[in-house]
């Protein structure tokens, strides 16, 4: 059953009327039902506290969820990148390229750094993230639809639909 903050608030509501009634038949008639009625109008505030900050928290995770993939580019061609940082926080992007490779379409859109090496280009910098192997035995891993690419970034060719994932690895 899926509870909805209205069934939440409602639920609350319920046990703390059903604890304020308690209450009020343990003190005198006079001041259990004055005693009885604060509690109730504290347990409605607290209830609606409750429920509003759930409220908010749901918003914020739906915003947040939604915040995680980023559109780039207007080319012809869409693909997903998916950036996997350290603490396994992920980060989508929907990418529309006209580029051949993947690394000409991320280098053109600010998305990666590195620096060229014996293999090709070494990807230093993902989405603003740096992973140095020389620094903290980090280094960014390059996935194509999952597996782990045999190709360089900079050789792995463009195919629509496809997503490339770069993850840091140690």
């Amino acid at each position: 059953m899926k509870l909805t903050g209205k069934k939440i608030k409602s639920m609350l509501l319920c046990m703390m009327l059903a604890m304020a009634f308690t209450v009020a038949g343990c003190g005198s008639k006079t001041e259990g039902t004055a005693d009885a009625q604060k509690n109730t109008e504290t347990a409605i505030v607290n209830t609606e506290t409750i429920v509003e900050t759930e409220a908010v928290a749901e918003t914020e995770s739906i915003e947040t969820a939604e915040a995680q993939e980023i559109v780039l580019g207007d080319g012809s061609v869409k693909i997903t990148v998916i950036v996997v940082d350290a603490d396994g926080n992920e980060t989508n992007f929907v990418v529309s390229t006209d580029k051949e490779t993947v690394g000409d379409a991320l280098l053109e859109l600010n998305l990666i750094e590195g620096e060229e090496g014996d293999y090709g280009l070494y990807v230093k910098t993902v989405n603003g993230i740096t992973a140095d192997y020389d620094t903290d035995h980090t280094y960014w891993a390059f996935y194509v639809n999952g597996e782990y690419s045999n190709t360089g970034v900079d050789s792995t060719p463009v195919n629509e639909g496809d997503t490339y994932e770069f993850k840091v690895e140690k």
